[in-house]
């Protein structure tokens, strides 16, 4: 039983670190109970202007970010330094001119899954699941790093 132990710490540990990530990524996450569906910790966060959202980290060590009410231009240019210029093929806009609608994405090598809602308004719904805690990370980095420039101008 002390392997059984020596693992539950380790894992503790690792859920610890990856909280820790997560807030260097986007400060405005706050540890919240309870917890999401993923069934380990979730960090929220709202901010006037700016989304709401959660990131959760689930038993299986993968983490889910649902964000909403994020402004699409926002989103876009995050997503774009983070997987490119022609990432999004729904438009020749790239993801910031993207219609108004829902959009699924399945990455086969990561399992990691995508739905991104573009909403008439101009904000976004985006949750991005099954995601390498290293992934969200980048992701999150991007938002905040977008978000940032937002604030100052």
């Amino acid at each position: 039983m002390e392997a059984l132990e020596d693992w539950r710490t380790a894992w503790e540990d690792q859920q610890a670190a990856a909280q820790e990530a997560f807030t260097a990524a986007f400060p405005a996450l706050d540890t919240l109970d309870p917890r999401c569906r993923c069934y380990g910790p979730t960090l929220r966060w709202a901010t006037p202007g700016e989304g709401e959202g959660k990131v959760c980290l689930d038993d299986h060590g993968r983490a889910t970010a649902e964000f909403e009410h994020v402004p699409k231009a926002a989103v876009g240019k995050a997503l774009e330094e983070v997987f490119g210029t022609n990432w999004f093929d729904e438009g020749e806009a790239g993801f910031a001119g993207a219609e108004p609608g829902e959009y699924t994405y399945e990455d086969e090598s990561t399992y990691a899954e995508y739905y991104i809602h573009v909403h008439e308004t101009g904000l976004a719904t985006l949750s991005i699941s099954y995601l390498k805690i290293e992934d969200i990370v980048v992701i999150l980095d991007a938002l905040e790093q977008v978000l940032a420039e937002h604030r100052t101008t």
